[in-house]
């Protein structure tokens, strides 16, 4: 195997064995919120050392411009709307193949810690994180603050006291800790943390920091980040501390762009996203890129930066590339692809195919059946708005090939094609205008076309798999 080898050339502190994976995703931290994105306010120097001393990308986008739909293309590798995850509390199928199933079957451990948001997490829901390949997990269905509710191996939610970035990261050391107890396995971890959604709770002590911050709201949020900064930096110094931070791969993002959300409109002028245009539910830069690094001392030994294009829904396909595992279902259409030769030795230059980003008009499904029983898939760990999630699903019985509503994107290198829920294409040159300021799509109609062209034929295959022609 190709990183067994690896190790064995440049790294011989480690053992030749399997990597640990750890995924690590924030919920709704906008690519600006870190300090080594220039935020003028933020304090997060565990990013900032993971990005000053690993694989830092500056342009890392987030699969869709919000929750549930991002963390499905983590599991499957593949665009949400594929699978019916059209926006948040909406649930991922059953009949999906996760990165978590595939590892487990491998001879990894796996544990999942924080926020699921792909479906219920209670025992009988078909989409919680054991059916979907986790051994065990403590998780909460969406987002969740201070003293969280949250569900261990499907149970019913009980509170867990303490800041909710720590009770993850005690949650997942815990597991861990047994899991290297109990002999080598390598293990694959998801740790996905609640903040910093809205609302906005922090300790006294985090908000003290940004006292000249305008604002309690917008006090608390970059508190929150600061918090979950911190809590990783514990996981980190955890796995320094039993001796496997070598050999484990820790790979940091968001789930969406920037957000407003919480934040009153007085206090938003102290929101910082590098002047990116959009927000959360945008298609645009501000609602997609967000903050992407990776670190893996046994392999990345230099700090490097990278300005080729990535998505989460590469992150299945490098794990396997990495890993040197095969898809159990060859014939099932991926939508990332492998960026191994890029986290190896940065022989990626530039990035071969593009991505595709589609915000389904999912008001055009609500009177179709339901994929499965609403019973089964109603949430149980309460937020501060509300009970309990009814995460659906809807049948999708005739695949369109025309007309596909919505709003979508078509990434091809620096070139950026949006189409606007009115249908008119807007062009625009990342390199030369990243702010997305001028549309191009007049000037270069030929492009235009090109890209609008093959925008509609990934459109076309995600509606066939959206029927269920994949299972």
């Amino acid at each position: 195997m190709r990183v067994i080898a690896l190790f064995l050339l440049s790294a011989p502190l480690v053992a030749a064995a399997q990597p640990n994976v750890v995924l690590v995703m924030a919920d709704d931290q906008g690519w600006g919120e870190t300090g080594y994105n220039g935020h003028p306010h933020l304090e997060t120097p565990v990013l900032d050392e993971i990005a000053a001393g690993g694989l830092r990308f500056d342009r890392f986008y987030a699969a869709a411009p919000n929750c549930s739909p991002t963390r499905a293309s983590i599991l499957t590798g593949r665009h949400p709307n594929r699978s019916g995850v059209f926006a948040p509390n909406h649930s991922t199928r059953p009949e999906e193949i996760t990165i978590a199933q595939i590892l487990r079957d491998a001879g990894y451990r796996t544990g999942h810690f924080g926020k699921w948001h792909v479906g219920a997490v209670k025992a009988a829901s078909p989409t919680n994180p054991a059916r979907m390949g986790y051994e065990e997990y403590l998780a909460h269905d969406n987002f969740f603050e201070l003293d969280p509710p949250l569900s261990l191996n499907g149970a019913p939610p009980e509170i867990v006291p303490g800041e909710s970035s720590e009770v993850c990261v005690d949650a997942a050391i815990a597991f861990l800790d047994r899991v290297l107890s109990a002999g080598s396995e390598p293990f694959f971890v998801t740790l996905w943390f609640g903040s910093p959604h809205s609302p906005y709770r922090a300790l006294p002590e985090d908000a003290a920091l940004y006292r000249e911050v305008p604002g309690t709201d917008l006090a608390n949020r970059f508190a929150e980040i600061t918090a979950m900064d911190r809590a990783l930096g514990r996981f980190r110094q955890w796995l320094r501390d039993r001796g496997v931070a070598g050999n484990t791969l820790v790979w940091f993002t968001s789930d969406n762009g920037i957000t407003v959300e919480g934040i009153p409109e007085d206090q938003r002028g102290g929101l910082y996203n590098g002047r990116l245009r959009g927000r959360k539910g945008s298609l645009y830069e501000g609602g997609l890129r967000v903050p992407g690094i990776v670190e893996w001392p046994a392999v990345i030994a230099e700090p490097r930066r990278t300005s080729v294009p990535a998505v989460t829904t590469d992150m299945f396909l490098t794990l396997l590339g990495l890993l040197d595992l095969e898809h159990p279902d060859p014939d099932r259409p991926l939508d990332g692809m492998d960026l191994s030769p890029l986290i190896l030795d940065n022989s990626m230059e530039s990035r071969p195919e593009p991505v595709g980003f589609w915000r389904f008009a999912r008001s055009s499904e609500v009177g179709n059946q339901r994929w499965m029983d609403p019973e089964l898939t109603r949430g149980t760990t309460p937020t501060t708005r509300n009970p309990g999630i009814d995460f659906v699903n809807f049948r999708h019985p005739v695949a369109r090939t025309e007309d596909f509503g919505g709003v979508a994107a078509w990434l091809d290198g620096r070139y950026k094609l949006v189409r606007t829920a009115s249908g008119k294409p807007e062009l625009y040159d990342l390199d030369a205008d990243p702010y997305e300021r001028r549309d191009l799509a007049n000037r270069m109609p030929r492009r235009t076309a090109t890209m609008l062209r093959r925008l509609e034929a990934w459109q076309r295959s995600v509606e066939r798999s959206l029927t269920g022609e994949d299972y």
